[in-house]
């Protein structure tokens, strides 16, 4: 197998992510495509032979993971034993390194006698590349389902926690992303129609209809199917979030469907500005220091950046490459780092 490139694979529980670069640094390939693991490992065996055509042969692999999580697997030691004994079946010829933060990259063996450490450490990598890259800062990474906010200075990563539970614990992991999450998970009551309204606790409508609303999403972002299984247009979105309130579409004009999107939206905004505080709050990282925006949700950070005063900075021009690549790179941020972290094995 050629030696040039070099891959990074992110297999979570909704996608699968990988990137591939050269030795210097330059993306070839960056993909995302929907993968729903807790129906299977066969819907991971079908995600990575749709992926293989569209992928340079590479000899040399990083491997992290979050679909250990999914309730698939008894419990998340099985679930990366799981996934690596899949990766090492698919690619057997292949030089396989399994991510383990702060361990470093680990074989398929000494991986699976380490599944602590291996799982969930997709955010690790990506602020590892960054902290690299950056120096001292804060990387936020919303992702379609979670956002991580991860300090890092002088080069190095410095999260208080490791473990989801850890980070759950310290807010550097907030279980708020900018696709999947259940709109029934930002508030328990809303403005409307000059009332403060409880939502209904259903899993009629999901962000990715919100942030459609607002006008943010991009339009390739969502890859999942819908809540209730039909269309993506902004009239299809604003019928679920109706939903939310026990009405129908035809009770309100757009503008308030839109008004009360914008609203769960900086609803969502707050979350991840609260986390930030408390992050911030431990004194690590100068005020002056530049947060870094990855992820598929990345289009809430700007504003977010400027409200804190901080300059920010794309992952997009972290790395270079083609456009699209950069754009694809930046959504599934910890691939692309491995990619670029394998490479220096």
């Amino acid at each position: 197998m050629p030696e040039r490139t070099f891959t990074g694979w992110d297999l979570g529980g909704a996608h699968l992510k990988v990137a591939q670069m050269d030795r210097s640094g330059r993306l070839t390939a960056a993909i995302q495509v929907p993968c729903t693991l807790w129906r299977g490992l066969e819907h991971l065996a079908a995600a990575l032979a749709e992926l293989g055509p569209r992928l340079a042969p590479s000899r040399h692999h990083g491997v992290t993971m979050t679909g250990e999580l999914v309730d698939l697997f008894a419990d998340r030691s099985e679930g990366v034993r799981q996934l690596i004994g899949a990766m090492v079946g698919y690619y057997a010829e292949a030089d396989l390194h399994f991510y383990a933060g702060e361990a470093g990259f680990l074989s398929a063996l000494e991986a699976r006698d380490r599944t602590h450490d291996v799982a969930s450490a997709n955010w690790h990598a990506t602020a590892r590349f960054v902290a690299e890259r950056c120096g001292s800062g804060l990387l936020i990474d919303v992702g379609s389902t979670t956002s991580d906010v991860v300090p890092f200075i002088a080069g190095r990563v410095k999260a208080a926690g490791y473990t989801d539970a850890d980070r759950l614990v310290a807010e550097e992991l907030v279980y708020t992303g900018a696709t999947r999450t259940p709109v029934m998970a930002l508030a328990e009551t809303v403005p409307f129609a000059g009332e403060r309204q409880r939502l209904v606790a259903e899993h009629f409508a999901t962000m990715a209809d919100v942030h459609r609303l607002t006008g943010e999403l991009p339009d390739d972002a969502d890859q999942h199917a819908t809540a209730d299984g039909r269309g993506r247009s902004a009239t299809d979105s604003a019928r679920r979030l109706a939903r939310m309130l026990g009405r129908d579409l035809a009770s309100a004009g757009m503008a308030d469907w839109r008004r009360l999107a914008r609203h769960l939206a900086e609803r969502q905004r707050g979350l991840i500005r609260d986390a930030v505080d408390r992050v911030a709050s431990r004194g690590l990282i100068g005020d002056g220091d530049p947060l870094i925006g990855a992820g598929i949700g990345r289009f809430l950070l700007p504003d977010l950046a400027a409200r804190l005063g901080r300059p920010y900075r794309d992952f997009a021009d972290l790395v270079t490459g083609e456009p699209a690549s950069r754009e694809w790179a930046a959504r599934a941020a910890p691939a692309a780092a491995l990619a670029g972290l394998v490479a220096r094995i």
